[in-house]
């Protein structure tokens, strides 16, 4: 097994993109750069508290301790950055964001591929504003988890190899309303090909900064779409089109599972279509299509479960305004936006035919689907245990699906066993139970699920995390020795606990 100095770094986006001149240093605007090294700041105390077997043999590590994982030093072939991006956020252009607490410490050669990996909580950058550029227990964890838990569903995601406890203790106002209070420190080791961002790009286009923008397309298609080139306007166009498409194939996966990412910016919108940055997120517990997580966001929804693919393509449009410059015929960007469009109404056609087990998609499953949908909301029912149950019914009635209602003498049963019937017979009476128990997981992390975790670690006490971790390296099978802890309706207690029904940006 390696250790972190026998890996083989890498060190090509500081190599072949433009950078900070000064290490470092005060938060302040850094033009005309794609990077700013940096130092970790080393914790009072790192404890390993939580890591990824599966990554860890990726990377062919054993489990180490948690001094450099937790920012505590670096070794030799580490060559510490803070990314330089923008963004639109909520809708607002931003201008300069980057890295405020996060700290890339290189790349890493693997047998097959290079993969980046990066310190989520190390310390403050450049781009930290005016933070402190540290991470707490409570927002690591969920991070580690569901990035895990993402991963297993099958959902395109940036993983977690490591969670470190740093011994210290980190002032947050979770609501933002003026209430701060001290929380444990941690540090979150999350990997992926590039943390590379729609406003990666941006930030360059916006400010005028061609041959920058330039450059980093040039990296970026060099080291992560090799079959691609942006020579000219059809190779630019392939490869924006590529993008685009994975992005809908991701947001195609968050509907199916009903995931709601809380806070879609386009600084949190991967180039490579993966889920990152996992701050409020959150399952639908209440089928409610209206539903965020985020407390910023509550009183527009703009980032809501039933918004988020048409989020997708206005995020998209903003990352092609980006390469207009680089543009000789602008107007051809207009098929790509054309591409997401199309590409996502197949995935979620198809999406939907695999969770009712109806074989190939017809016209008439789109009156069948909304009207689901319609009835899903009419009384609070749980997407998750709903599309399981209906995985093993046997006849056409909605006695079967009662425990996904939380008030069940409210489920409008003629309704339902009349939708119930027209599937059964679009299914021929035989749905292909297979594929609906391979696309409907039995298991989420819920946010009261994390809570719990969240409470025991506070406490020092990491098991239920750890079972967690087990549990979600499995979400399509059954694991009975979970059901009665782990396969059930959000608890009452939850319902509007902080945590779980109330998150913000500092999740």
């Amino acid at each position: 097994m390696a250790t972190f100095e026998s890996l083989q770094w890498l060190s090509r986006f500081l190599k072949e993109t433009p950078g900070d001149p000064e290490v470092g240093g005060k938060s302040r605007q850094v033009p005309n750069a794609c990077w700013s090294r940096v130092h970790p700041s080393p914790p009072p105390s790192p404890q390993l508290q939580m890591w990824s077997k599966e990554m860890g043999s990726k990377l062919g590590l054993e489990r180490p301790d948690g001094r450099v994982l937790g920012g505590g030093t670096t070794t030799p072939g580490m060559d510490p950055y803070a990314q330089r991006y923008g963004g639109h956020q909520f809708g607002s252009w931003a201008n300069q964001l980057g890295d405020g607490r996060a700290i890339t410490l290189g790349e890493v050669q693997l047998a097959d591929e290079v993969v980046e990996l990066q310190l989520k909580g190390a310390g403050h950058t450049p781009y930290s504003r005016f933070a402190d550029g540290k991470a707490v227990l409570r927002s690591s964890l969920r991070e580690f988890l569901c990035s895990e838990a993402m991963h297993h569903l099958g959902v395109p995601t940036t993983r977690a190899l490591s969670l470190v406890t740093t011994g210290e203790q980190v002032v947050r106002d979770i609501l933002y309303n003026g209430n701060p209070a001290p929380e444990a420190g941690a540090v979150v080791c999350r990997v992926a090909p590039s943390f590379l961002r729609f406003g990666s790009y941006q930030i360059h286009a916006v400010n005028g900064d061609v041959e920058t923008l330039s450059g980093l397309v040039s990296h970026t298609l060099k080291n992560h779409f090799p079959n691609h080139t942006a020579a000219d306007d059809s190779g630019r166009i392939a490869w924006l089109t590529h993008v685009a498409k994975q992005t809908a194939e991701m947001i195609s996966h968050w509907m199916r599972v009903g995931f709601v990412h809380g806070v879609m910016n386009t600084d949190n919108m991967s180039i490579h279509g993966l889920t990152i940055d996992y701050g409020p997120y959150g399952w639908l517990e209440d089928y409610n299509p209206g539903w965020t997580p985020n407390t910023t966001d509550a009183g527009r929804s703009r980032y809501c479960y039933g918004q988020q693919p048409q989020i997708g393509a206005w995020n998209v449009a903003r990352l092609l305004e980006a390469m207009v410059p680089m543009m000789d015929e602008p107007e051809l960007l207009h098929g790509v936006l054309e591409a997401y469009t199309s590409t996502f109404e197949q995935l979620h056609n198809t999406m939907w035919t695999n969770k009712l087990g109806l074989g190939p998609w017809k016209d008439e499953d789109e009156a069948l689907i909304r009207d689901l949908n319609a009835l899903l909301q009419r009384v609070e029912t749980d997407m998750t245990i709903f599309f399981r149950l209906l995985c093993s019914i046997e006849r056409p009635s909605v006695e079967h699906l009662e425990d996904a209602f939380y008030e069940p003498s409210t489920i409008p049963r003629n309704e339902w066993n009349e939708w119930l019937l027209r599937w059964w017979e679009r299914a021929d009476q035989s749905p292909d139970r297979t594929t609906m128990l391979q696309n409907n997981p039995k298991y989420v992390l819920r946010n009261w699920m994390a809570q719990v975790a969240i409470d025991a670690a506070d406490n020092g006490d990491f098991s239920v995390a750890e079972e967690l971790h087990v549990l979600l390296k499995s979400p399509y099978s059954e694991q009975p020795e979970f059901e009665a802890s782990w396969f059930q309706k959000r608890p009452e207690w939850a319902r509007h606990r902080v945590g779980c029904s109330m998150l913000s940006c500092s999740s």
